[in-house]
């Protein structure tokens, strides 16, 4: 037993950088994924904003029918007064307008965008950016869209950062019991 608690003390090092490296991998992947689930609402937030500083109206923003918020993955838009009211809307939730929480809005008055992960309710997960403007008008445009397809790619992406981790802390016992076994192997030598 002594013998395999020693191959066991000097693999735990390998085994520990394995899991910080696997972790880390997994960590810098899944924000990657994240982060990205974020394009194109960016440009459509800024360009929407813009436009409406300029004194576009908020109806001529809006363009065909309203994206299902429980079933679509096309980034939509909305667009809020300065106290988060909707004024134009390009999805829906159950029929009407989802809001995000007061505290965004607050967020954004301040920072002049805000970038977040809304879940209007259990199961709906989706990108949003929101940007405050001013100019001849003020207020705020969300710009959305589904996080479905991020997240099952991150899902695929923990699965095989599991999978590599296991085969890699395996493989290197292995390589550790082996060394073992032929480090205490004598050697014979014939004339």
């Amino acid at each position: 037993m002594s013998r395999l608690l020693a191959i066991i003390k000097s693999w735990l090092p390998l085994a520990v950088a394995i899991t910080f490296i696997s972790v880390m991998i997994y960590i810098v992947a899944q924000q990657v994924y994240r982060h990205s689930a974020n394009d194109p609402q960016i440009q459509m937030a800024e360009d929407a904003a813009n436009a409406l500083s300029n004194g576009q109206p908020p109806a001529d923003l809006q363009g065909g029918e309203k994206v299902d918020m429980t079933r679509s993955l096309a980034p939509y838009l909305i667009i809020f007064d300065e106290t988060g009211k909707p004024l134009e809307s390009g999805v829906e939730l159950d029929g009407q307008t989802p809001i995000p929480p007061a505290g965004v809005f607050d967020f954004t008055k301040l920072n002049k965008q805000d970038r977040i992960t809304w879940q209007p309710r259990s199961g709906i997960r989706h990108a949003a950016i929101v940007v405050y403007f001013s100019g001849k008008q003020s207020g705020f445009v969300l710009a959305g869209r589904s996080m479905r397809e991020a997240e099952k790619r991150i899902g695929l992406l923990g699965m095989g950062v599991l999978s590599g981790w296991i085969v890699t802390i395996f493989c290197t016992f292995m390589v550790v019991l082996v060394l073992d076994i032929i480090s205490r192997k004598p050697v014979e030598y014939r004339d």
